[in-house]
């Protein structure tokens, strides 16, 4: 559920639809954020222009998140 806790950041995680096979292409996205003060935790794709992010809780304080901080690449020019 959305209240597990997540560990780790993304660090250069493609996201592809479910039934999705074959070699990646432009516009399936990439994130990452594996770097000081990076925070997304995990990525669901939902549709071409949709997807739920989950941010990491601050640190020091794990009942907030206060930031945003990650990279998306390989957006096709329509998304």
């Amino acid at each position: 559920g959305s209240d597990d806790i997540i560990a780790g950041n993304v660090s250069k995680y493609m996201v592809l639809p479910a039934a999705y096979s074959g070699q990646p292409k432009k516009g399936h996205l990439v994130f990452d954020a594996c770097f000081e003060s990076g925070n997304l935790g995990r990525v669901d794709h939902i549709t071409e222009f949709e997807y739920d992010l989950f941010i990491r809780p601050d640190t020091c304080n794990p009942r907030f998140r206060v930031w945003f901080n990650f990279t998306v690449e390989n957006v096709k020019e329509s998304q």
